[in-house]
């Protein structure tokens, strides 16, 4: 019987490779993480649906079917799913009091890949009203609490599934990034979290719930391994709606193959010149230092694309693809946009995403073709970029507010707190934040490396170098 102090030690693939062997069951790994979220998540609020019992029904068949253990290399490890995506029979609010009540029919397409590779899924993770903002404090399901420090974000729009993370419930859980929803949990929690180049990974089948490309889903996760063996369950076999970039058969057994000493730039600046915590200046330098201490060419550089511009061109299709999430609801509800219950700030972008022309739209999808060649250029000379993934430390709870009286003061804070991450959304690049830095108050600064479109393997094996040359926080110790 494997103890709780155990199991909270060990990542994905030595759980799994631990019941392959014997040494546990996947029952009893499950039944760890079940106990840990009845101790925890009251406090922290990261799993707002459960599916403990099925889980725990899961595993025991896994147990009594040996062949089950050859699904996937990560097969009958528990596992979390976010909230935006649907698993059949199990509750999904989307955040929203929308979707109150609402039990999903289908399996999200990803969610498929998970199950065919033998997870068992423990329940639906915490995230704000459709992903739309980075703190996840949704009306619908209440705020996410940050495992290192209660009074703080988790950021946003995976922080129940960062949070459940590094509250050590799970060693891995489902994620997604649509603007950075992925590296900003992962840099508040004290995780690793890559965003996968566009086309690279399982999505679904139109362009309203990838954000016309810019939304892509991953896990969070205490180690780069993991990572890396949870991308190859949803790795597409051949192009859907996007261009396929070249990777490898297995990205985790490509991990250690020769790599070469990279040209690292480092932009430490604010896009738009909001100011920066100090902690976020530091722990870019340290990112910076380490690399160089490895080998590779590091210097600050000014960034290529004109954030402003970009940021625009983002906006409009945000706004568009936000108005369709809401209404596909609302039309099934028979409501209108001004009588349904929704928050503040989300009825304003569907609003605005309702009143967006062809032609605006068209006007943002050139504009943001043209930064991804600019981008296409700028690595020509530079292999990888480093930057901050926040400007701020982890805010506080409350700080950003999606249903302020004045939401103008809800988009000023937004505005200054990230400004890093959106881009590689924008142009299709894959990004990822790295935990390498701690305030004295052991709040978790991840930094963000980003790299040309294609080069994830390029960028996990950067991240295994850091992983091995840094402590990482792992299991929060605030709880």
């Amino acid at each position: 019987m494997i103890k709780y102090s155990d199991y909270s030690k060990l990542d994905g693939i030595s759980l799994a490779q631990g019941i392959r062997n014997k040494d546990f069951t996947a029952a009893e790994i499950t039944q760890c993480a079940i106990d840990r979220a009845q101790e925890v998540n009251p406090g922290i609020n990261a799993i707002v649906h459960e599916n403990y019992g099925n889980a725990l029904t899961q595993a025991v068949n896994f147990d009594n079917n040996p062949d089950l253990s050859m699904q996937s290399r990560v097969a009958g490890l528990p596992f979390l799913i976010k909230d935006l995506s649907e698993v059949e029979g199990v509750a999904s609010s989307f955040g929203s009091h929308l979707y109150s009540g609402h039990v999903s029919s289908r399996n999200s397409q990803i969610v498929d890949k998970y199950i065919a590779a033998g997870l068992l899924v423990l329940g639906k993770t915490n995230t704000p009203e459709f992903g739309l903002t980075i703190t996840t404090e949704p009306q619908a399901n209440g705020p996410c609490r940050n495992p290192w420090n209660l009074d703080h974000s988790t950021g946003g729009s995976s922080g129940g599934a960062a949070a459940a993370v590094a509250a050590g419930i799970v060693p891995v859980a489902h994620a997604s990034d649509g603007g950075g929803s992925i590296r900003i949990p992962a840099s508040c929690c004290g995780l690793f979290g890559l965003k996968p180049s566009r086309g690279l990974t399982t999505i679904e089948d139109n362009l309203a719930e990838s954000w016309s490309g810019m939304s892509v889903g991953h896990v969070v996760s205490r180690t780069v391994r993991d990572s890396a063996a949870f991308l190859d369950l949803i790795k597409l076999e051949n192009a859907k709606l996007y261009p396929q970039p070249e990777s490898p058969n297995s990205f985790y057994e490509s991990l250690n193959t020769e790599k070469k000493k990279l040209k690292i730039a480092v932009q430490v600046g604010h896009p738009s010149g909001e100011p920066l915590d100090q902690d976020c200046i530091v722990a870019v330098q340290k990112a910076a230092r380490l690399c160089e201490a490895l080998g590779h060419h590091v210097e600050e550089v000014q960034h290529p694309v004109d954030p402003i511009v970009a940021a625009k061109a983002m906006s409009v299709l945000v706004n568009i693809h936000a108005c369709q999430a809401v209404m596909k609801r609302v039309d099934e509800l028979q409501l209108s946009l001004d009588d349904c219950s929704i928050e503040s700030s989300t009825r304003i972008m569907a609003r605005r995403g309702s009143e967006i022309s062809a032609v605006r739209y068209l006007a943002a999808r050139a504009s943001l073709t043209a930064a991804e060649q600019l981008l296409q250029e700028f690595h020509k000379n530079y292999d990888v970029l480093i930057s901050p993934v926040l400007s701020k430390v982890p805010a506080k709870l409350g700080w950003l507010d999606m249903n302020s009286d004045d939401l103008k003061i809800y988009a000023g804070r937004f505005k200054a707190y990230t400004g890093f991450t959106a881009l590689a959304n924008g142009t299709g690049q894959p990004s990822m934040s790295v935990p390498l830095h701690q305030t004295a108050e052991n709040l978790p600064i991840g930094t963000l490396f980003t790299a040309a479109w294609g080069n994830d393997l390029l960028l996990l094996q950067l991240a295994l170098e850091l992983e091995k040359s840094a402590v990482w926080p792992g299991v929060a110790t605030a709880l």
